[in-house]
């Protein structure tokens, strides 16, 4: 009875070794041929270990591998892992996203070859060809989206005003936008071709954009380690020290508080608080404000509600740091010296850049209020110039 017993353990613990390594052979045949040593770690490290983890799921792994390889032009592996990806859970529809995105970071050549290579796997199995996606389009964060036009704006423009425009229109404005992807699985396959094509002077910003957009931290740590199976250790471990900076920027911004000498209370200023008339030297027709605010200290922001009677407008004047108006009510215009004047509207934001000599107010007929926002430059927020006349109001300009 124990030898049957016995008999029938070996047998078990045979088949399962069996199963086991069926289970287990993902490298060639021709791999353990070749290169055993590089069978070992393909099945018991990459497959057998670093696929199985669970800091990462298997959908973002397919995600984060076909990103590595496609970016880094690895054609001849994008078929087996394609097909891996469709298996994890990747839509047809988001593959073609993702090869999409990639265009824009690692080169049109690369997202062409893998369109070639995808497309043998949708053949074999029948998928029908990929649509755009009828979802509502993504909506950016507006503040962090300034901030990066900003940015782009002032370091790029200068040099490559074409790019500036396209980063900003088709880039950030078109693509990143798309509902064909979600913007977390952007993150996820851009951080993934950045560390793969070896950029990580692009990643502090990614990184950042990732985790806003649901990425975990150790998510983002698993990403890393992911990819150094598909594009090396060197790409990986650049890849470290940027990450860890990221992660110890945001763990301080996450602690950070208030200096002591900072007042912590939130202010709230009344609708129509501290109405007054508006100063005639300044501004032309019965004009008033109210709701004027200040920041405290050290912020240099103020701000206040203007409302302009109809033909009522400021002088000519300047913002050493530029100003904001946010259209409330009305219909109101706005010129820079040389320049067309605009019609602007309930709704409409204006940006008018330092230095920039201009006036606002309402239109001919119709009375027109906005909130003026600006920030202070050594105390001062605005310089004065002379009134606009009758005549350079009246004539207007083009483009309304």
């Amino acid at each position: 009875m124990k030898n049957i017993a016995a008999g029938i353990a070996i047998t078990a613990l045979a088949a399962t070794g069996v199963e086991a390594q069926e289970r287990k052979r993902v490298a060639p045949p021709a791999v353990y041929d070749v290169a055993p040593g590089l069978g070992h770690f393909t099945d018991d490290v990459l497959f057998g270990e670093v696929w199985e983890r669970a800091e990462l799921a298997p959908r973002d792994r397919s995600l984060v591998t076909v990103s590595a390889i496609v970016s880094t032009g690895k054609t001849a592996q994008i078929g087996g892992h394609v097909g891996r990806a469709l298996d994890n859970g990747v839509t047809p529809a988001e593959i073609g996203e993702l090869i999409t995105h990639l265009a824009f970071y690692s080169g049109w050549p690369n997202a062409i070859s893998a369109v070639m290579e995808t497309k043998k796997v949708f053949d074999e199995r029948a998928i029908a060809p990929v649509t755009n996606s009828d979802a509502a389009r993504i909506e950016l964060e507006a503040a962090a989206e300034a901030a990066r036009t900003a940015t782009v704006n002032a370091g790029v423009a200068p040099t490559a005003p074409a790019l500036a425009e396209l980063t900003n229109r088709a880039l950030f404005g078109d693509l990143w936008q798309r509902p064909d992807l979600s913007a977390r699985d952007r993150s996820l396959v851009t951080m993934a071709a950045l560390i793969a094509i070896g950029q990580p002077e692009q990643l502090p910003f990614h990184a950042n954009r990732a985790m806003d957009n649901g990425l975990t931290r150790q998510e983002a740590s698993e990403v890393v380690t992911h990819v150094a199976f598909y594009a090396g250790w060197p790409r990986a471990m650049s890849a470290v020290p940027v990450l860890k900076r990221v992660f110890e920027g945001r763990e301080a911004a996450a602690t950070q508080s208030a200096p002591a000498d900072v007042p912590t209370d939130i202010k709230v200023t009344r609708a129509g608080q501290g109405k007054a008339s508006a100063p005639e030297a300044y501004f032309t027709g019965a004009v008033e404000t109210s709701g004027f605010y200040k920041g405290d200290a050290p912020a240099t922001i103020s701000g206040a509600t203007v409302s302009f009677p109809a033909g009522a407008r400021t002088a000519w004047h300047t913002h050493p740091l530029g100003q904001t108006l946010f259209i409330i009510s009305g219909k109101g215009w706005v010129q820079k010296e040389g320049a067309a004047r605009e019609a602007v509207g309930p709704g409409d934001v204006v940006w008018i850049p330092p230095l920039v000599r201009h006036w606002h107010g309402a239109s001919q007929d119709e009375a027109m209020s906005h909130f003026a926002v600006a920030e202070a430059l050594d105390g001062n927020v605005v310089t004065w110039l002379e009134k606009v006349s009758d005549e350079d109001y009246a004539k207007g300009g083009e483009g309304e």
